[in-house]
């Protein structure tokens, strides 16, 4: 196990420890070594816990890990007398009962499931089926008013199927929407949810790896899977039929076939764009797998010496794919990075918390979630049933993917500008001798990816932060490189495993930081905030009654 720490840096930060008289910004180094890292992160990233699914035995064995080792630290139950809030959710699991078909008078097109297209339905019901529904591409199926945008503007597609682009009109024009900062209405669980909305029947993506940030692999690779969903008391009757991707060639045959010029796709990102009827109809069965259980957040508390009543959250989502079609005859998909490495995290921190000599005087919560892979759905379901009050709820610090690419120069706070709280990671990084950015790529929506973003949409100022890329031993290149190197071969792959020569440090190090922020925040009287110009600044103000 590589660590890396030399001794000037240890010096430098016990100095700089004992020359700051205010206890409260920062602790002793030494609480955080990455011992308590990498004991958790060899069981959670382990075969025995299958890939750490909802539902399946690797939930069992995962919340009950969790559950134990906050039990070991002395901390309480976060949910009264329980370790465990209930997230009542489905499991559907999709197949085609053929191919996708695409038809008008002109001939046909089949396309094959996971080469060509992905389909599935949030429908609670045995089967589904879409039959001769009437196609059209609706540009890039936003209705956004405060952008003067509505792609649906005086278009009916009750029983229709519409045809949609990944991201938003920013990311190929910079005057519109945020420009190369992707919106949320550019995320695909918008574009969903907006179809429903006006009644189609299915929606389809149309997938480009630029603006969506990832190959046709990792649309493939999730899909092929169970989903989970929320369960709703209409039983999801509310959504399309039929949700959706195809490939980038399957659509250029589309429009081959509707006697229509790919160049739709240039002119579906000009203000003026309207949708265009394909004159052509789709098809498609799905037979449905359900399976309606509860899975599990984990939380603990270790309740504040002072102020009892405001909390500092730490999340870290426990879940990911289970098994899953086999790659290389490996079909256990264990997440290592994504998320073993945040989950061990915040245990880490959590004992971290447990031994300091002054203990914090908010209240802090360490909260494991479930089913973040499947669209933040524990996150989802903790923000609209929150066990602590969300007026009391300081902050959110969220971890998700940390990689063992050793000590960084930097470090990326994505989302950056959004609130107060990148204040408290550029103090915390400056006392590492570290400089903050936001996020290279913008335009991959990395913002609404992880929980904090559901903390984020009821107010709660959220923090996240990424890997830095300057290698403090191999410079910048090589710190891109490995990124690269990730998410092209490892990410949402049975490849993301974990290794003992993994170089710790920088995991350690940014640990260290996100400690240094929590601890802080729990020492304060005031309650950081959104700054001027953030869509969820008006809904903090209302909660805290301003």
């Amino acid at each position: 196990m590589k660590f890396k720490f030399p001794l000037m840096l240890v010096l430098c930060g016990t100095l700089l420890f004992a020359g700051c008289s205010d206890q409260s910004k920062k602790q002793d180094d030494s609480l955080i070594t990455g011992e308590e890292f990498t004991k958790h992160i060899a069981v959670l990233a382990s075969d025995s816990l299958e890939g750490r699914k909802p539902f399946s035995t690797g939930e069992e064995k995962t919340i009950n890990y969790l559950k134990t080792e906050f039990e070991k630290m002395g901390l309480l139950p976060g949910n009264g007398d329980s370790y465990f809030q209930k997230v009542p959710m489905v499991d559907i699991m999709s197949k085609p009962a053929g191919q996708l078909i695409f038809k008008n008078a002109k001939g046909s097109i089949s396309l094959n499931y996971l080469d060509d297209f992905v389909a599935a339905t949030r429908r609670v019901r045995e089967q589904v089926s879409v039959q001769n529904s009437e196609m059209i591409f609706a540009g890039y199926g936003i209705v956004a008013p405060e952008y003067g945008w509505n792609d649906y503007d005086g278009l009916d597609v009750k029983g229709k199927t519409v045809v949609v682009l990944v991201n938003d009109p920013g990311f190929s024009d910079s005057t519109l929407f945020k420009g190369k900062t992707m919106t949320y209405y550019g995320r695909w669980t918008y574009k969903f949810e907006e179809a429903a909305r006006q009644g189609a029947t299915g929606v389809i993506i149309i997938h480009d790896t630029k603006p969506a940030s990832y190959g046709w692999a990792v649309v493939r690779s999730g899909w092929s899977k169970s989903k989970l969903y929320l369960q709703a008391e209409d039983d999801n009757m509310s959504r399309a039929v039929m949700e959706g991707w195809i490939t980038m060639e399957s659509a250029k045959k589309l429009f081959t076939l509707a006697g229509v010029s790919d160049t739709l796709l240039a002119a579906a990102g000009k203000k003026g764009f309207r949708p265009v009827p394909l004159h052509v109809n789709s098809s498609i069965t799905l037979n449905n797998t359900i399976k309606k259980s509860e899975s599990n957040n984990v939380l603990a508390l270790l309740p504040g010496t002072g102020k009892k009543d405001e909390y500092i959250i730490y999340s870290a989502h426990w879940d990911h794919f289970g098994k899953g079609e086999p790659i290389d005859g490996d079909s256990i998909y264990n997440g290592a990075a994504d998320n073993a490495s945040g989950t061990a995290a915040l245990l880490e921190l959590a004992h971290a918390f447990t031994q300091t000599k002054t203990k914090p005087s908010r209240s802090v919560v360490f909260l494991s979630v479930t089913a973040e892979e499947q669209g933040l759905l524990g996150s989802d379901y903790y923000a609209s049933h929150p066990v602590y009050p969300v007026n009391k709820t300081v902050a959110d610090i969220n971890m998700d993917v940390l990689q063992p690419f050793g000590r960084m120069k930097d470090i990326i706070i994505v989302g950056k500008g959004q609130s107060e709280l990148d204040e408290y990671a550029e103090q915390a990084a400056a006392e590492q001798g570290r400089t903050t950015r936001g996020e290279p790529d913008p335009s991959g929506g990395w913002y609404f990816r992880s929980d904090h973003f559901n903390f984020a949409k009821v107010g709660i100022p959220s923090m996240y932060i990424e890997n830095g890329s300057v290698s403090v031993e191999h410079g910048e290149e090589w710190g891109e490189a490995q990124k690269k190197e990730y998410n092209d071969k490892r990410y949402h792959a049975p490849t993301d495993e974990y290794s003992s020569d993994w170089d710790l440090s920088g995991i350690v190090e940014d640990i260290r930081l996100l400690f240094d922020v929590g601890y802080r925040l729990s020492n304060e009287t005031t309650f950081p905030g959104w700054k001027a110009g953030s869509e969820f600044k008006a809904i903090r103000d209302k909660s805290m009654g301003k």
